[in-house]
């Protein structure tokens, strides 16, 4: 009986495969987002302010980071908790691929949040005239939240592994 409850424990991580999946499916929504904004961009550059091109730039790279995190989430999420994914190495398999586990995701995904927030903090300087500046302090707290978590993260693993290795 026990066997069969491990296998059908261990046999489970398979419902993670269509999550993993759809997480494709919300990386298309975002490219259509970053297009619209390119021809947004484009449409209305003649006319637009340097300050609102910048904005929409950050917009963009913000969109960028945001991908990049969801590539990274998916593709070592599957590896990590479903199965390898089987890449030759003639296809261009990413440096990173089997070589991030859940404690370094974890960093990882934390690192991309504070520089997500900070690219989200560019822009709320960039446009304070237009924010009150309660607001303005409560993006900036939560920024310094964000930061300081991803630090404690870090230094936390850092010590765990500093223990396993000693």
């Amino acid at each position: 009986m026990e066997k069969i409850v491990e296998r059908l424990m261990y046999a489970s991580r398979w419902l993670m495969a269509p999550i993993y999946l759809g997480l494709s499916l919300v990386l298309m929504a975002l490219g259509i987002k970053f297009f619209q904004e390119v021809w947004h961009v484009f449409s209305e550059v003649w006319v637009m302010k340097e300050a609102d091109l910048i904005l929409i730039i950050l917009s963009m790279i913000d969109i960028t980071l945001v991908g990049g995190l969801i590539i990274m989430v998916m593709l070592s999420g599957y590896e990590n908790f479903v199965s390898r994914l089987d890449i030759s190495d003639s296809d261009e398999k990413l440096g990173w691929l089997g070589k991030v586990d859940s404690g370094s995701l974890k960093n990882k995904v934390a690192a991309s949040i504070v520089a997500i927030s900070s690219i989200h903090l560019l822009k709320v300087f960039m446009d304070t005239p237009n924010i009150p500046n309660d607001k303005i302090m409560w993006y900036l707290l939560i920024h310094i939240t964000f930061v300081l978590s991803a630090f404690a993260m870090g230094y936390l693993d850092k010590l765990t592994k500093d223990k396993s290795a000693g």
